[in-house]
């Protein structure tokens, strides 16, 4: 099914992102389970992050993607990079998904590495998507900034960029994290302003221990609104009231977000099975019936 569809019928879709594991073996022994307990709660999708770099991540995006399409009967959507791929690449990564069966790919440039020169022949995101387009048979996702892409000069500059990902054939769009609503809602005012109708999940993490403000807060350059930082600081050596605290934020945030009227929840839940529940649990009344 073509996840595009699925904003169609649904008022506010609901979807959990994870990741593959790095460690040899880790994909069937440690994530396939996870993923039995993700689908336990009929997320409408599960996004599967492109593996870079080789190794056993670099080659499983698609195996895992397949296993959550095929195995346990959810709708995936696997990533896929383009900063360092070439046109025959990304065709043989496209056929092989094809052939197992995933229809829906999120097309990103990629993080860009200072030491090694990006390929020539997708220098933007929506160069992706017009070649997955031009392939056939996907439906295509695009990611958005609602605080703006680091390197746009601006947040209405970088809305405005939207319009190629749009033109280029992607059918809905996913957020980078954030821990303020007021961006959210900002960043959407501005696109439906610029005549951008495609829907937009919300994406939502936990914060539930201290490496994630260290890495994934800074790496994400997401600002930190002052209840956010009071709970950091509240719980500061408090490892489970943290945990706590953290998800009952993503829980707070995520209610205003479905009342707010978001097209839908993505879930950035880390491969954590318990913060991926504790927090369904806490929205389920606001998403809608799925037949058991």
């Amino acid at each position: 099914m073509y996840i595009a569809e699925l904003y169609r019928k649904s008022p506010c879709v609901f979807s959990i992102e994870v990741f593959p594991p790095k460690k040899e073996g880790a994909v069937e022994g440690v994530l396939y389970p996870t993923l039995e307990k993700l689908s336990a709660l009929k997320p409408d999708f599960i996004s599967v992050t492109y593996g870079a770099g080789g190794g056993e991540a670099g080659q499983s995006t698609g195996r895992i993607a397949a296993h959550i399409q095929n195995d346990l009967g959810v709708a995936s959507l696997a990533h896929l990079t383009c900063v360092y791929a070439t046109r025959a690449g990304i065709a043989d990564t496209l056929t092989r998904l094809k052939a197992a069966g995933v229809d829906n790919i999120l097309a990103l440039r990629g993080d860009r590495n200072p030491d090694r020169p990006p390929e020539p022949d997708f220098p933007y995101a929506s160069d992706l998507a017009a070649a997955i387009t031009q392939f056939g048979g996907f439906d295509i996702a695009g990611a958005c900034y609602p605080e703006g892409h680091f390197e746009s000069p601006s947040l209405r500059q970088d809305v405005e960029n939207l319009r190629h990902k749009a033109g280029a054939g992607v059918t809905h769009l996913i957020t980078q994290l954030f821990f303020d609503n007021v961006c959210f809602y900002r960043f959407l005012n501005l696109a439906r302003k610029a005549g951008l109708s495609l829907p937009v999940s919300a994406g939502v993490m936990p914060i539930v221990n201290r490496r994630q403000i260290e890495r994934t807060v800074a790496l994400s350059s997401a600002s930190l609104p002052p209840k956010f930082t009071k709970m950091i600081s509240k719980y500061d050596g408090d490892e489970q009231g943290l945990f706590d605290a953290g998800i009952d934020y993503a829980i707070e945030q995520i209610r205003d977000l479905i009342a707010g009227g978001a097209d839908g929840i993505h879930l950035y839940a880390m491969n954590n099975a318990e913060v991926a529940r504790r927090v369904y649990e806490g929205i389920r009344d606001l998403l809608p019936e799925k037949q058991a």
